[in-house]
């Protein structure tokens, strides 16, 4: 089978012929209709953080059609299904918590394992969801981490109706965080230079605010004392220094983004003074993804608009996708559809 992978950290990703691989006891074999092209791409891309054992196919937002099962599986063939990209033992004292995001043993796909770049893949049963009617296949395969992981991070965050977040970074994962924020919380404030993202966000009920030289004050601006939870969604000391400057008395910053960089933290000017909190988010839970499926099924949030471009899955799109995503462009989510 066709395949894009990842074989130089700091290369180009290349094209490549696989095995077809053949489901054991409790697996099903999916034919990848759809995979999204994440940040966190760019980054395996880049060496940082570094996947270990090469080669490796990418790609961790993946949706498709189940054409083979192994022994013991309960889903048909025919189903389409959507990928919980953390493939875990479900024994350790994390999976047995419900936190399988610190599985001892716990891989991932895309990562420590092949994913979706490549035109079909094998998992076990129990990583596949089933896809609403109502939902296409584009657009659960982005779900499985745009959506997913924000979702999750709200809910590090504790949102309540009544909560007011700044989302930082109004891309892929930025989108999705004020569609949700909007639903669960209150107020919503996205924060991104980019103006058509700005103005996406501002279609999803959004105050949308470009950063300029003071982000803090222009944030304040809007929500006068400041915000419950701050999301850093790009990764970067200086914007998780400015989700600090911008928390209420009591607010969260929560940690989402990939970075190397390091940011100053005064113990009693930016957490003791307020009781705030600056926490990071790991992933998401293959229990959040049926309540995610069923807000797209009820129209509750609309994923298709943040599909920007589709791509053949083929090393020369997808590398021009990373490409085009280093160079902050105006796409929120790519989708390579085999």
């Amino acid at each position: 089978m066709r395949a894009v992978q990842l074989v130089t950290p700091g290369a180009p990703l290349v094209d490549v012929e696989l095995a077809v691989e053949e489901p054991r006891s409790g697996e099903v074999a999916v034919r990848i209709e759809a995979a999204g092209v994440c940040r966190s791409d760019l980054h395996y891309r880049s060496g940082f953080p570094a996947l270990g054992e090469l080669p490796r196919t990418l790609g961790h937002e993946i949706a498709g059609e189940i054409t083979a099962t192994g022994a013991g599986v309960a889903l048909d063939v025919g189903t389409r299904v959507c990928l919980h990209y953390l493939v875990s033992c479900g024994e350790c004292r994390h999976c047995s918590s419900g936190f399988e995001q610190f599985c001892e043993t716990g891989q991932m796909l895309g990562k420590e394992l092949n994913g979706g770049f490549a035109e079909t893949i094998v998992v076990p049963q129990g990583n596949a969801f089933p896809i609403p009617d109502l939902v296409t296949s584009a657009a659960a395969a982005v779900m499985m981490c745009s959506t997913a992981t924000v979702f999750h991070a709200l809910a590090v965050g504790r949102i309540t109706d009544d909560s007011s977040v700044v989302v930082f970074g109004a891309g892929g994962l930025g989108q999705s965080a004020v569609q949700l924020a909007g639903h669960l919380g209150d107020r919503v404030v996205a924060v991104d230079p980019n103006p058509a993202k700005r103005e996406l966000a501002a279609s999803f009920g959004a105050t949308a605010v470009d950063p300029g030289d003071d982000p803090a004050a222009a944030i304040r601006g809007v929500l006068g004392e400041g915000a419950d939870i701050a999301l850093d969604l790009v990764g970067s000391a200086a914007v998780m220094r400015s989700a600090l400057d911008v928390l209420a008395p009591m607010g969260r910053a929560v940690a989402v983004g990939l970075t190397a960089e390091s940011v100053a933290v005064g113990p009693y000017t930016d957490l003791v003074i307020g009781e705030k909190q600056l926490v990071g988010s790991s992933d998401h839970l293959a229990s959040e993804i049926p309540q995610l499926l069923d807000l797209a099924a009820a129209g509750s949030l609309d994923v298709e608009a943040l599909i920007s471009r589709t791509v053949p899955l083929s090393a020369v799109a997808i590398n021009d996708t990373l490409d085009r995503m280093a160079a902050w462009s105006d796409d929120v989510r790519t989708v390579v559809e085999g």
